[in-house]
């Protein structure tokens, strides 16, 4: 049995290897890139246990003492804090135990995983994420057929997570070719993804597509300041305007543009947005306590509602991260939330500037969808995330030595 510093290449082979399996295990069963992350991350500690022995500890606990590592931090504490006013104390325990270890999980191959990635991790990710998406447009324009033959679950949504997956993953990994000089490929990869989401019934996912593309573009092509500063006034305006969301589009909102809407049930998350919004105006400071969405309805924020907008409480979650946070942490949470992503935004800032617009991306294209889609504290998302993060930091760590001045600008 190899032990010691020899078993540290074939941990990173291997934990390079389950990364690589995010995508396409997404698409054969959309719960399971959680446990594929946490995989990938146990694999890459265990090397470097085995590579530095005790100063491994170093490596994870020297990122928690910088300023984003202390806002996490925060964020985490109030969430634990909570519990002294969550009214369900269970569900608080069902909810943290989900989403902690997928996060702890996510942070320990983003911070291990870059520099220590075999050369031929990024062509056999992108391959295999290109699978994936073929996969998915193959069964969606079969009908799921290929669900059908395989004795799953045979519904059109059930690609929705594993698409949000690949909007998460496209750009990070293209990036990482197009740096390697495999431009074509990294194009191929990206049309491909777009096909799949295109192809699907996923409204996120479109809208992240779309907002994704804007942001990359403005991150490659703008002075590097100003893009900064939209982005960093987009992430403002998804914060500030989460508990307000709901009245300003039943105010602005056309009936013409409900009635296109009509399959993504328009009115229905308009309802739903006023009414969580209105139980954040109950309890504005620290709100109902951690993971309380699927029992919104009977918090005591929400006793003071009209019975209709309880009705729409039961739901689980508002389909807005931003929103669902200020329902559950209040404004101390919000704020924290927004400082960690400001700081993210910070770091993103010091990257070159393909990388740049790739990280500007990938933020458009999470805010566009945390904004109108899914509960806060989902391990999958988190695991996507977490592994897009993977990816760009290895990027960063493997691009060309002789790059130019010029392209950091």
């Amino acid at each position: 049995m190899i032990a010691g510093p020899a078993a540290a290449p074939r941990l990173y082979d291997a934990g390079a290897v389950a990364l690589a399996l995010v995508a396409p295990a997404m698409a054969l069963a959309n719960r399971s890139s959680p446990l594929v992350i946490g995989i990938a991350a146990l694999l890459f500690l265990a090397g470097a246990i085995a590579e530095q022995g005790g100063r491994a500890a170093s490596l994870l606990i020297g990122p928690l003492r910088s300023p984003l590592g202390l806002a996490a931090l925060a964020f985490l504490g109030w969430c634990l804090v909570s519990l002294a006013w969550s009214p369900f104390p269970a569900l608080w325990g069902r909810v943290l135990s989900e989403f902690l270890p997928t996060l702890v999980a996510a942070a320990i191959l983003a911070r291990l995983a870059p520099g220590r990635l075999p050369s031929w991790a990024p062509p056999l990710g992108a391959g295999l994420l290109a699978a994936a998406c073929l996969y998915m447009a193959g069964s969606l324009a079969l009908g799921l057929a290929p669900q059908a033959w395989l004795g799953q679950r045979v519904a059109l949504f059930m690609f929705n997570r594993p698409l949000l997956t690949v909007l998460l993953l496209a750009g990070p990994l293209a990036a990482f070719l197009a740096l390697r000089g495999r431009r074509l490929a990294a194009l191929l990869l990206l049309a491909l993804a777009a096909l799949a989401i295109l192809r699907s019934i996923s409204g996120a996912a479109t809208l992240g597509l779309l907002a994704g593309a804007v942001m990359f573009g403005i991150g490659r092509f703008a002075p590097r300041a100003a893009a900064l500063a939209l982005a960093a006034l987009i992430l403002g305006l998804a914060f500030a305007l989460a508990p307000v969301e709901g009245d300003l589009l039943h105010r602005l909102m056309p009936e013409a543009a409900h009635e296109r809407l009509t399959q993504s049930s328009s009115r229905a998350r308009v309802a739903i947005a006023q009414s969580f919004g209105a139980a954040v105006a109950q309890a504005p400071w620290i709100g109902s306590g951690y993971g309380m969405g699927l029992r919104f309805a009977e918090v005591p924020a929400a006793q003071a509602l009209e019975p209709e907008m309880r009705a729409m409480l039961a739901v689980g979650h508002p389909h807005n991260t931003f929103l669902q946070i200020w329902s559950e942490l209040g404004v101390v949470g919000a704020g924290l939330a927004a400082l960690v992503a400001f700081l993210a935004l910070r770091a993103a800032a010091a990257l070159p500037r393909l990388l740049f617009a790739t990280a500007l991306g990938l933020t458009g294209a999470a805010v566009a969808v945390m904004f109108v889609e899914h509960g806060a504290w989902q391990g999958w998302w988190t695991a996507g995330c977490g592994a897009a993060i993977t990816w760009l930091r290895a990027a960063a760590c493997a691009r060309p030595a002789g790059e130019s001045a010029g392209e950091r600008v």
